[in-house]
């Protein structure tokens, strides 16, 4: 159905409700006729019609009629047997070209029309919605952007540069170079911004693998299927927000022009080639210097981050793992074997449910429950073994046997 007979079938309802309360008394013509959108004498020939004729009457009787200036049926199925035989599969404009050559007179649209009303030319996408500039957030720490760019930052070498900046002011609490992003570089950001900062309230992020499970390549983001970030951020109450599109991470994108424009000269000018010279510098001098010019004052006054209150935030942003312990109260753990010590809670832990955690160092420990039961360097090498045997044998301290509990409500509430 055409546009014009489903405004004319809305039209002639409306019409049939305000005709009736205009019978009962309860609005005026001049009122009826402004809700209906026509002139109070338009209101009155509508009212004849429809009593002499009801519904017939409001009828528009120039749609059932043809236009004068409609092609005939037999050129429009020329037209359409021209494009079957011989020209199947072409652009409609590649079509259009050939069509004025051969001596037609229409225009580009109606042979456009025409094609695409008969199935033999698709429609071409939308070329996109029209899109608001989003008003920054009113108080720092209410939104956090993070994201990562791979550049040649120095002469011969591709890193990858993680920030992690406040929506609110432009300001970047974490920046540092890593070789490749991935969940433990994400893990250090936004330490970082806790330790300097405190908790905030979301981080909003690209759908980045290390980010966000998305079932369907370019499709919407699974929620529901929590990632190892994913999860570190429900356990510290951080809503996270997935982007959809480079424009709307637009403040970021144009950070990172500005970074790739200004880096690679000023490690140039100071001589460093070396990452680890790289981050010091961007630490002691180049953040320092970058937020003093490019940050803003917030719309608001007022902070929305809080302090965080605990002592377990490296076993929060970290990964975790569920394993089974193994009858040799080993754990597997990639390629590794994570021996557990005797301790003075239990006889063993074969067959116990455990979680390994995995520092951003490397390092690991193993937990059961809310214990820890024991501490790895990045090699698997078991530390403070002597410790934990002595421990054992003595009877001693939970602090010296398994470490301590986690497990309390460490995260202040927001209010």
């Amino acid at each position: 159905m055409s546009r014009t007979r489903k405004l004319q079938e809305m039209r002639m309802m409306y019409f049939e409700e305000l005709f009736s309360k205009w019978q009962a008394r309860k609005l005026t013509q001049e009122d009826a006729a402004r809700l209906l959108g026509v002139s109070t004498r338009t209101f009155r020939r509508y009212a004849r019609r429809y009593e002499e004729d009801s519904v017939e009457g409001l009828l528009d009787k120039r749609l059932d009629r043809a236009s004068s200036r409609a092609a005939p049926v037999d050129e429009v199925m020329e037209l359409l047997e021209k494009y079957k035989k011989g020209h199947r599969g072409w652009c409609v404009k590649h079509f259009y070209s050939w069509y004025k050559r051969d001596g037609g007179t229409r225009s580009y649209t109606w042979v456009k029309n025409q094609l695409q009303k008969a199935g033999l030319v698709k429609k071409a996408p939308g070329r996109g919605k029209h899109r608001k500039r989003r008003d920054r957030a009113g108080w720092p720490g209410m939104m956090l952007h993070q994201d990562g760019s791979t550049h040649e930052w120095v002469p011969g070498k591709k890193w990858d540069l993680i920030i992690t900046m406040d929506d609110a002011t432009n300001e970047h609490y974490s920046m540092f170079f890593v070789e490749e992003e991935g969940t433990l570089s994400s893990f250090q950001g936004v330490r970082e911004v806790i330790e300097k900062k405190g908790l905030f309230s979301s981080l909003y992020t690209d759908r980045g693998s290390h980010y966000w499970y998305t079932p369907k390549s370019g499709g919407k983001v699974d929620k529901s299927r929590l990632t190892q970030f994913g999860r570190a951020m429900k356990q510290l109450n951080i809503q996270m927000i997935p982007s959809y599109s480079p424009e709307a991470r637009g403040r970021c994108e144009r950070m990172f022009s500005t970074h790739q424009n200004r880096l690679p000269k000023e490690l140039a000018y100071y001589g460093i080639t070396d990452m680890e010279k790289a981050n010091q510098y961007l630490k002691k001098i180049y953040l320092p210097a970058f937020n003093k010019e490019f940050a803003q004052p917030a719309m608001e006054e007022g902070s929305a981050f809080i302090p965080y209150v605990g002592n377990d935030l490296k076993d929060i942003l970290c990964e975790q793992h569920e394993r089974i312990v193994g009858n040799d109260n080993c754990v597997s753990f990639q390629k590794m074997k994570l021996q557990i010590p005797p301790n003075a809670y239990r006889m063993h832990y074969v067959k116990a449910r455990v979680r390994v955690h995995k520092y951003p160092d490397g390092s690991m420990a193993v937990f059961h429950g809310p214990r820890k039961l024991a501490e790895y360097t990045a090699d698997g090498t078991l530390i403070g073994i002597e410790e934990n045997k002595k421990s054992a044998e003595g009877g001693a301290s939970d602090e010296l046997h398994g470490g301590p509990i986690l497990g309390a409500p460490l995260v202040k509430q927001r209010q």
